[in-house]
């Protein structure tokens, strides 16, 4: 299949994901989710989707059972919403990207932060 229409389904199932996540879901499980990401197959059957889910990692296990849970629903959504005869199945994955970036950010500023007392000390 061509790449193009790959990453142009995928950006549509994100989209469209993004706002079902936010104003049609009503599982109280599901906490503040951010769909970071869709890579679909070659041959559309099958859409990993990234989530990043703000939280404790309780929190996180109880939101990815609940997209678990939901995942004929959110299907359903999306074939209504987009223009796709088929729509993939969808596999949810945690995303730590953003919390490995926020963990990697802590660890330069503690060391600029001791860099400058050490510069300080020398004076």
């Amino acid at each position: 299949m061509n790449k193009t229409r790959m990453s142009r389904v995928g950006e549509e199932i994100k989209k469209e994901l993004s706002i079902v996540l936010q104003r049609g879901l009503k599982d109280p499980r599901i906490g503040f989710v951010t769909v970071t990401d869709v890579e679909v197959t070659s041959d559309l059957q099958l859409a990993k989707v990234y989530v990043s889910i703000f939280g404790s990692e309780e929190q996180r296990r109880d939101s990815l059972a609940g997209l678990q849970k939901a995942k004929g629903y959110l299907r359903t959504e999306i074939g209504r919403r987009g223009k796709l005869r088929h729509i993939p199945d969808f596999v949810f994955k945690l995303d730590e990207s953003i919390d490995y970036g926020s963990k990697i950010e802590t660890i330069l500023r503690e060391i600029s932060t001791d860099g400058e007392k050490g510069d300080k000390q020398d004076e």
